[in-house]
């Protein structure tokens, strides 16, 4: 099926995409801005998760995160931005996976989040709905 032949989303699939995306947005953007001054919370966080509590690793990682939101924010790097915070989810599951927190709340808290990012994307973006086809 190529883009051209996806059908397209009704206007309720694409207002639950558009909010479902919002929600991943709005929860990363809070995570990227605490991490730039970084807040005493993070780097105390960062510490027990086994990163080094300075500064600059809170920094980079924030700024990494934003610049990743940014991405999947814009329409037409969307799908660049989806990957790029799949990966980033990736990093966080596997901190607690390593450092053994608890399964259903902290380490499989990035597949949630990650369910609603592309759920959000195939919603509202054709070309991810051509690209992962559920029905004929």
């Amino acid at each position: 099926m190529s883009i051209s032949e996806a059908a397209p989303a009704s206007r309720g699939a694409l207002w639950a995409g558009r909010a479902l995306s919002a929600v991943v947005v709005l929860f990363m953007i809070f995570d990227g801005v605490i991490k730039l001054p970084p807040l005493d919370i993070v780097t105390q966080t960062m510490t027990e998760l086994g990163w080094p509590a300075d500064a600059n690793v809170a920094r980079l990682l924030g700024v990494i995160g934003l610049i990743s939101t940014a991405l999947y924010a814009l329409p037409r790097s969307s799908v660049l931005g989806a990957i790029l915070l799949t990966a980033y989810m990736g990093g966080a599951i596997s901190t607690h996976v390593r450092i053994g927190n608890p399964l259903f709340s902290h380490t499989l808290f990035g597949v949630y989040l990650g369910i609603i990012l592309w759920g959000g994307l195939y919603l509202r973006d054709a070309r991810v709905r051509a690209l992962i086809p559920f029905s004929r």
